[in-house]
């Protein structure tokens, strides 16, 4: 496992540039545009989902309610124009819901008790990934930093590995293995890699530097794009080394 996550302030930090990112991304859009990336959705679809995640997030942490929701509803303002401030309104809130209390526990009705921290992380990782299917769609540059990119890979593996995951999504029962391993190396020099384990009797991974069975190796950017499944990987800018069937068996059964 790994400890090398990001602190609170940089999160809240975070959140709030991916969230005014994917503003300024759909400003004046069409809202009925059909999302590439989230075939089913339109633009209209994606921004609410955020904004409304976001204010749900909120809730969860000052509430501290156990409910499970598997998905939030995607209702954004009718005006276009509107949407900017909402996004960012909702990212605001979702941050001073935290800061109110930051060591407060909220529990989970699968995965136990985990720390309100937890909950601001992984909005700021669904909206990053989110930014890129508004900015894809739009055809604006989608821009994040290395330390948030290594991090949402860092939240992801740390979810994907979870006993209590397949609870809710039985798909990854199905990536245990037989000790395969998939490498993750990033092109920058100050960012670790990742090596990933499909062991039988689970999943496993480690920040570490060496080849795998499989290896992708790039910018730390593309290579969160291509594992949260926006970017194939003859689109992006990695290279592919070894049993590429590993890598095409993890993608299709990580996809939620």
């Amino acid at each position: 496992m790994d400890d090398k996550v990001l602190g609170a302030d940089r999160i809240a930090e975070a959140l709030r540039e991916h969230t005014g990112g994917m503003a300024a991304a759909v400003t004046g859009a069409d809202p009925d545009t059909r999302v590439p990336t989230c075939p089913e959705w339109t633009l209209r679809d994606l921004v609410g989902h955020i904004g409304q995640a976001h204010r749900w997030a909120a809730g969860f942490i000052r509430d501290g309610a156990t409910d499970l929701v598997t998905q939030v509803p995607r209702t954004a303002p009718g005006a276009v124009a509107d949407w900017p401030g909402w996004l960012r309104d909702g990212a605001d809130d979702l941050v001073r819901a935290f800061e109110a209390d930051p060591d407060r526990t909220v529990a989970h009705p699968i995965m136990g008790p985990r720390p309100a921290a937890m909950w601001l992380r992984r909005m700021l990782h669904d909206t990053a990934v989110h930014h890129a299917d508004a900015a894809f769609t739009t055809g604006v540059r989608y821009e994040i930093a290395p330390d948030v990119a290594a991090d949402g890979i860092t939240e992801w593996l740390g979810l994907v590995t979870e006993p209590a995951a397949a609870t809710l999504q039985p798909r990854l029962a199905e990536l245990r293995g037989r000790g395969e391993t998939l490498s993750l190396r990033p092109s920058e020099p100050s960012v670790p890699g990742w090596v990933i384990t499909r062991a039988p009797d689970g999943l496993g991974w480690e920040r570490a530097d060496r080849d795998g069975d499989m290896t992708i190796a790039g910018p730390v950017r593309d290579l969160m794009l291509v594992f949260a499944r926006r970017l194939a990987p003859d689109d992006a800018d990695v290279k592919v080394t070894g049993d590429r069937t590993l890598l095409e068996h993890w993608l299709a059964r990580t996809a939620f």
